[in-house]
C-alpha cells in the first residue's frame, strides 16, 4: 500500500486544517502527505507538517492507523495519524504551492464541510483523536 502520514494539531477545540487542491477540485485535509524513500515515518510526518503550514512541529503520539482502499483509483493506504497539541496559538505560512490556506476549525464546521473532505479518515481520524485513542510513539521502530 502507499504509506501516508497525517497530523491532528488540536488547539483549544480547534484542529487546524489545509485548503488544498485535489483533482481540480477545493478540499480540506489534515497536514498530510506520502512517506519518501528513505525516510522515517516521524520524519515524513514532520516534513509534510512544515510544507503544508510552515510550522516545524513534533507529534506527541499515535491515535491510529488505518488501511483504506480507494476504488475509483484502485490504490491502498495505510496511514499513521499522529497528534499534535498545542499550548500556544500558533499561524505558519504553507511552504507547499498546492496549499491554499491554512484554517482552524471546530469539530463542527468540519462536519459542516464533510464533503468538501478530502476523504472520510479526516473526520474519522478527528473521532478516534476525541475516543482518547493513545499509541505511544515508541511503538514505530526504524533502522533509518
Amino acid at each position: 500500500p502507499n504509506t501516508t502520514v497525517a497530523a491532528i494539531i488540536h488547539y483549544q477545540n480547534k484542529f487546524l486544517l489545509v485548503e488544498e487542491y485535489q483533482d481540480n477540485s477545493v478540499v480540506f485535509n489534515q497536514p498530510a502527505g506520502h512517506l519518501e524513500k528513505n525516510e522515517s515515518i516521524l520524519s515524513a510526518l514532520k516534513r509534510e507538517v512544515f510544507e503544508e503550514t510552515g510550522l516545524a512541529l513534533s507529534p506527541d503520539y499515535l491515535s491510529g492507523i488505518y488501511y483504506f482502499y480507494k476504488p475509483e483509483i484502485n490504490i491502498y493506504f495505510l496511514r499513521f495519524c499522529f497528534v499534535i497539541e498545542l499550548n500556544e496559538f500558533m499561524t505558519g505560512i504553507p511552504q507547499d504551492k498546492e496549499i491554499i490556506a491554512n484554517h482552524w476549525l471546530t469539530l463542527e464546521q468540519i462536519k459542516i464541510k464533510a464533503k468538501q473532505l478530502r476523504s472520510h479518515l479526516v473526520l474519522d481520524c478527528i473521532n478516534d483523536y476525541l475516543a482518547g485513542n493513545k499509541i505511544p510513539l515508541t511503538y514505530l521502530k526504524t533502522n533509518l
